[in-house]
């Protein structure tokens, strides 16, 4: 039986659905790894944020599972209401030497640590200034603020500096957030410049730097890329990625720390994660610092696999990093592009509106250190055919 009180949202998914806007889920039958089995067949994974190919790693297994041994399976309730183990405290002291700051704390997911942190910082006669190609978490966590927010063309210094010129004379205090790897494209902030700006007018600096730990600076983020880790006010970022894990990150000065979690509603309010994901979030920070080989290996295996991509005659837009976007334009077009990469045994994600706009429509791809030239030689094989096919190349 149908509500008729909701069945305006069934109209409004069939025009997504026409639109080519909706996301058809995969389910995966083994671990996240280089060739999973989805939903029957095994594929190349180029669909996940596993860069480090750490989510399946026996040392985090063993790790979690110890975890488990003396700790038990849940949290039991909020971190601030229940407690926590000794295993957080731990992860709260690598976060800080990871990433080179007074403090760190862990959040139960990145998207929490903007949500909940960022309407925090700032009061009413403050403002933000974010980078108009920002995650949605760091736009749903600026309009939760009391504070006013301007936004800046897409990596634009110059227009960075002018909306800066002009908040310094309206407002007291004003940060500039920004991504330092942004998700859909796979380019890299201008933190060095945008960190001067700052300075020049008396701003604070937010980075949300979830794609960049485990893939810049030697593995520490973006702050390590430009040698800023005594600079930037708030670094956030993400075990569920490079780290292979799960959970968020923040990064700043001690106070900076204590002032997070005591008023961050996502922090206080939300149940914490079980111990076994905090013991292996610490372990994956420390394969980073001891594997310096998987970062070079990462980057070797992205810079192959773009070059070939275009020389195939693939459009693979700004990326820089190890997201790698094959630009389609039409939605419908790009998720038949990913249905038939998947057909061929290729799992690469189709992005579509509202995730981007209309019109840009691209196949991400995301490099893992897992694959092998092997694997890389028979997704370009299958992305020359599909190309092929439906006149993209």
């Amino acid at each position: 039986m149908t509500r008729e009180t909701t069945a305006y949202l069934r109209e409004k998914y069939e025009k997504m659905d026409e639109r080519g806007e909706t996301w058809p889920l995969k389910q995966l039958e083994t671990a996240s790894q280089a060739r999973p089995i989805v939903e029957g067949r095994e594929v190349i994974m180029l669909a996940s944020n596993n860069y480090l190919d750490l989510a399946n790693d026996d040392r985090l297994r063993e790790a979690a599972v110890d975890a488990i041994e003396r700790f038990g399976v849940g949290a039991g309730s909020d971190w601030s209401i229940a407690g926590y183990t000794e295993l957080q405290d731990e992860l709260h002291d690598a976060i800080a030497e990871f990433k080179g700051t007074e403090g760190g704390l862990s959040y139960q997911t990145g998207f929490a640590v903007n949500a909940g942190l960022l309407p925090q910082l700032l009061d009413e006669g403050d403002v933000y200034v974010s980078d108009e190609y920002n995650h949605g978490s760091i736009i749903d966590g600026v309009r939760l603020s009391p504070a006013d927010s301007l936004v800046y063309e897409h990596s634009d210094m110059s227009d960075l500096e002018r909306v800066l010129r002009s908040a310094r004379s309206e407002y007291d205090r004003i940060i500039v957030v920004t991504d330092g790897v942004f998700s859909m494209d796979g380019d890299v902030a201008k933190l060095d410049e945008i960190h001067r700006l700052a300075e020049e007018y008396r701003a604070m600096t937010y980075v949300d730097d979830c794609h960049g730990e485990g893939v810049l600076g030697d593995g520490h983020g973006i702050t390590g890329e430009f040698g800023l880790e005594d600079e930037i006010d708030f670094q956030m970022g993400s075990f569920s990625k490079a780290c292979g894990g799960f959970g968020g990150m923040l990064a700043g000065d001690r106070h900076v720390v204590d002032f997070a979690y005591n008023t961050s509603r996502t922090w206080l309010l939300s149940a914490g994660y079980p111990p076994a994901v905090a013991a292996a979030n610490k372990r994956a920070l420390e394969i980073i610092d001891e594997e310096p080989g998987r970062v070079r290996d990462l980057w070797r295996k992205r810079e192959y696999f773009q070059s070939e991509l275009v020389d195939l005659g693939f459009d693979t837009g700004e990326s820089e990093t190890p997201i790698i976007s094959v630009m389609i334009g039409d939605s419908n077009t790009a998720k038949a592009f990913a249905e038939r990469l998947f057909e061929h045994g290729v799992f690469a994600l189709s992005i579509v509106y509202p995730m981007v706009p209309r019109g840009e429509a691209r196949i991400r791809n995301q490099i893992n250190v897992g694959l092998s030239e092997a694997d890389l030689n028979e997704a370009l094989r299958v992305y020359e055919k599909v190309g092929r096919e439906l006149d993209i190349i």
